[in-house]
């Protein structure tokens, strides 16, 4: 008998998270209502593990986070990735805000997602393995039952699947 699995992540494409980013900039250089004012979309850091918005209030940082957010639905990303939580810095008339990636299953996520699936899929297994959660079973259609389950469930994170075996 055959075990198959797939591991559940939390994680973006990097690519078209590159892509995001080039379409936002140049979105925000076109914008007339962006004219003249210090509005800007910078990576946080060389391994671009998050974006700096840079505007002239809290109206301007918002409206450049709304052309990042569409941006990331017309290219089909999770608008979960981005971690908004963190205040905005006001100095010299500009505003900043560091908006880092969500990315990793912590252990409380991961047991969130485990505990799902062995309430509603006894049959099938989940374990913890470090940032990821490998779910086996037998059935592949048990394994996809799992996967539309995971997907209708709103989590406060992003969830992907990987490594189909």
């Amino acid at each position: 008998m055959a075990n198959f699995s797939f591991d559940i992540v939390s994680d973006y494409d990097k690519a078209e998270m590159n892509n995001v980013f080039d379409q936002a900039q140049r979105e925000i250089a076109n914008r007339y209502d962006f004219k003249g004012t210090p509005a800007e979309l910078d990576w946080i850091d060389g391994d671009k593990a998050g974006l700096k918005v840079t505007g002239s209030g809290d109206w301007q940082i918002d409206a450049i986070l709304d052309i990042v957010r569409k941006k990331l639905g017309t290219r089909g990303l999770s608008q979960k990735t981005l971690d908004v939580s963190k205040e905005s810095i006001t100095s010299n008339l500009k505003t900043t805000k560091l908006v880092p990636f969500i990315q990793g299953l912590d252990q409380d996520k991961a047991k969130k997602i485990t505990n799902l699936i062995r309430t509603d899929y006894p049959k099938v297994k989940a374990q913890i393995q470090g940032e990821e959660v490998r779910v086996t079973s037998s059935s592949k259609d048990d394994l996809q039952a799992v996967m539309q389950l995971i997907k209708s469930k709103d989590f406060d994170f992003p969830t992907s699947f990987t490594n189909f075996r």
